[in-house]
């Protein structure tokens, strides 16, 4: 099946794994850099055990800021969970418009962003796509299994340190499970008319707690684990300079 075939059945019927952590299920662009310093991200999970099926897009500009745009409220989305080193948050309709079985479009209407991917196999994709459908489901979340698929995937795909498992800024433990996964070919993007230039590795690999952004575009099919909140031991903060009390955010 292609990326979109991938990404359809997810929005048609979205399924959560089975676990007592916060669990998130769905696709999306695990990050791109840009020769130019900017980073983008994109995660679409149609199905979450903390509130509705979301979409976030992350941006980091050249000098560092973290800005993350989200369709639903903050604390239900990303920054639930990498929100004390996000420096703004804008809520705002988020649109995924595939074009072709490799190809798609992501549109943040309120902050004039937009973005359009095309995706690539390679053989180093192929094999760990075969890796993933093998692999019993019980070894998803062991830690040395995902230690030694990090150390591997990261060379092999040419995309630096890869980390599938560690804590979170806001002090989550987290496993992520990209079980498929396809190269970014090519990308342009505008933030408010202005190109981010051409994808290319940044001078230092970007990182928000223990979750390195990759070197190179990947879009990846999976599923997330998180610690559950904790508010003696986790941040209840969707960006920076603002917190809010957990009990009240409306939950599911």
């Amino acid at each position: 099946m292609e990326p979109r075939g991938y990404a359809e059945l997810a929005e048609r019927a979205p399924a959560l794994p089975d676990g007592a952590e916060e669990r998130f299920a769905g696709y999306g662009v695990m990050g791109l850099p840009f020769a130019s310093g900017h980073l983008l991200a994109m995660r679409r999970f149609p199905a979450t055990s903390v509130g509705p099926g979301y979409t976030s897009v992350w941006h980091r500009d050249p000098a560092g800021a973290w800005t993350f745009y989200t369709d639903v409220e903050p604390l239900q989305s990303c920054n639930r969970y990498f929100g004390s080193d996000v420096d703004k948050t804008i809520v705002g309709a988020i649109d995924v418009d595939w074009t072709g079985p490799r190809t798609f479009v992501i549109r943040v209407k309120d902050a004039d962003v937009e973005w359009e991917s095309a995706l690539a196999s390679t053989l180093a994709t192929r094999i760990l796509n075969l890796m993933g459908r093998l692999l019993p489901d019980r070894l998803w979340k062991q830690p040395l299994v995902l230690s030694a698929m990090g150390a591997m995937a990261g060379p092999a795909l040419r995309a630096g340190r890869l980390g599938m498992r560690g804590v979170a800024p806001n002090g989550q433990r987290f496993v992520a499970n990209p079980r498929l996964v396809w190269t970014i070919a090519s990308s342009r993007a505008t933030i408010r008319g202005e190109s981010l230039g051409s994808p290319g590795p940044l001078a230092s690999q970007a990182r928000l707690g223990d979750f390195w952004i990759p070197q190179r575009g990947l879009f990846v099919v999976g599923r997330a684990f998180f610690e559950p909140f904790d508010a003696d031991r986790h941040l209840a903060t969707a960006s920076r300079g603002a917190r809010r009390a957990w009990g009240n955010i409306p939950q599911r």
